[in-house]
């Protein structure tokens, strides 16, 4: 009698032990919460850009500070990114400024912190979930490897009470078990390519947030250089 096995994939993965079954439920979901946070930081990123470059627009097309951040303040930007830090230093420029006796240096270290503090929760909000898909890309592929060599082990035990081996009956076995690599590839190559790319677009980010926090600073500078003549 000739034992046939099906050696499709779902064939391989119902046939499978336990352990590679569990392994595989893992990455599956590994994968799907890595592919999920992978369009959440996309659009996340894209909006970020985009209100990014509106503000910037508005900003340096002349206008008022005071006349901008009421506007902001009022609701009229989506206070996410620039808007908020301008928001918040220009905040804190304004209360400490109405302070009898504040001296320029203290002026604009307030300013600072405080574009700093909102700079820095802003930062966080991006990189959020990032540390999920490093994790992901690093860690699946060894879960994989785990189920393979349980997977295989298990087909080489199966060959104890057999009393000639042949490669026809251990090759179903050691298919089987290198379906979770292949799974475990599929979870971690995704998530390496867009935290990498995710990063480098937030590195650009933080780059343009800690430029407008130095240029708004200066701008603050002169203007309370020249309240003081």
């Amino acid at each position: 009698m000739i034992v046939t096995h099906d050696l499709t994939v779902i064939g391989m993965i119902v046939n499978a032990s336990i352990v590679v079954k569990v392994v595989m439920a893992i990455l599956v979901m590994a994968s799907l919460l890595s592919w999920t946070y992978i369009f959440m930081k996309l659009f996340q990123i894209r909006r970020a850009r985009r209100l990014a470059d509106d503000f910037e627009r508005e900003f340096w097309s002349g206008s008022d500070l005071v006349g901008l951040y009421q506007r902001a303040a009022n609701g009229r930007y989506v206070t996410v990114g620039l808007e908020r830090i301008f928001e918040a230093g220009f905040k804190e420029f304004l209360k400490l400024k109405g302070r009898a006796g504040s001296d320029v240096t203290a002026l604009l270290e307030g300013t600072r912190r405080a574009m700093k503090a909102a700079y820095q929760r802003e930062l966080d909000a991006l990189e959020s979930h990032l540390s999920f898909l490093a994790t992901v890309g690093s860690v699946s592929p060894y879960i994989g490897l785990f189920g393979t060599v349980w997977g295989i082990m298990n087909a080489f035990r199966g060959l104890s009470n057999v009393a000639q081996a042949t490669l026809a009956q251990v090759a179903p076995g050691i298919a089987e078990a290198l379906v979770a690599t292949a799974i475990g590839l599929f979870a971690a190559i995704p998530a390496v390519i867009a935290y990498n790319r995710f990063a480098h677009d937030i590195d650009r980010l933080a780059g343009r947030y800690e430029s407008f926090i130095e240029e708004l600073s200066n701008i603050l500078q002169r203007q309370s250089h020249q309240t003081e003549r």
